[in-house]
């Protein structure tokens, strides 16, 4: 995949938890910007598990790519504890993962995203970073409102106003569902990568690293094993169909 002459010049900051999104996410950026840096947060989530399998990803990354070695700097990783002691969720709490009334998961963090950006904002203000790379989608997902198009535009807009800047908030995967994004996987970096994140990310709420799946570690129960196992299924699918 080709690199925009202008992007390949400029810096990106990943938004990295250790998911199969966030690596998929990481490969699109360090296919067109000239230096790519990481970010995880620590928030107390139960599958704290997540943030060991980042630099795992991140050498298997570096590992396949001579270009991605050289373009992929600096990790951060942020202690938002705060965020955890005040949510009531079945991230940050040993509890059941169910519905809520109001039609959401409590697997639900209230301001996690926009949290989140808000910080990475921040940090990218002063590594001196103007595009911010998240991996949020509101077309195969969890119904979380801080995923949504119309947020991440906002959140823009006040982020631009507030610290008297530019940034550009990036969402490769806002429009497609988790067996596009095996395929976008599979464009950047063929089946190599594929691999890579199918057997290094995580991805389960309930931070499952004892059994592997076809698609990947997990409870194989939680919501987001259930989607992971779906587009896995349906990317497979229509490999061997066609």
């Amino acid at each position: 995949m080709s690199t925009p002459a202008r992007a390949s010049e400029e810096a990106a900051l990943v938004l990295f938890s250790g998911g199969q999104d966030s690596a998929t996410c990481l490969a699109w950026a360090l296919a067109r910007f000239g230096r790519v840096e990481t970010l995880g947060f620590d928030y107390g989530q139960r599958h704290a598990v997540e943030l060991e399998c980042r630099e795992t990803l991140r050498d298997g990354l570096r590992a396949q790519n001579p270009l991605w070695k050289e373009r992929l700097g600096m990790d951060h990783t942020l202690a938002l504890g705060a965020l955890g002691d005040i949510s009531e969720t079945a991230l940050t709490r040993n509890a059941e993962i169910a519905m809520e009334k109001d039609g959401l998961p409590n697997t639900f963090v209230p301001g996690r995203n926009i949290i989140f950006l808000t910080f990475a904002a921040a940090l990218a203000a002063r590594r001196g970073i103007r595009h911010i790379v998240t991996g949020v989608c509101e077309t195969d997902y969890s119904g979380y409102p801080d995923c949504r198009d119309d947020t991440i535009k906002a959140v823009q807009v006040a982020l631009n106003l507030g610290m008297d800047s530019r940034y550009v908030l990036h969402t490769p995967l806002m429009w497609i569902d988790k067996a596009e994004t095996w395929k976008l996987a599979e464009e950047l970096g063929g089946a190599p990568l594929v691999s890579l994140i199918n057997q290094e990310s995580h991805t389960c709420y309930l931070g499952d690293r004892g059994t592997m799946h076809p698609w990947g570690h997990g409870c194989g129960e939680c919501p987001a094993c259930a989607l992971r196992r779906a587009g896995w299924e349906e990317y497979v699918a229509e490999k061997t169909d066609a």
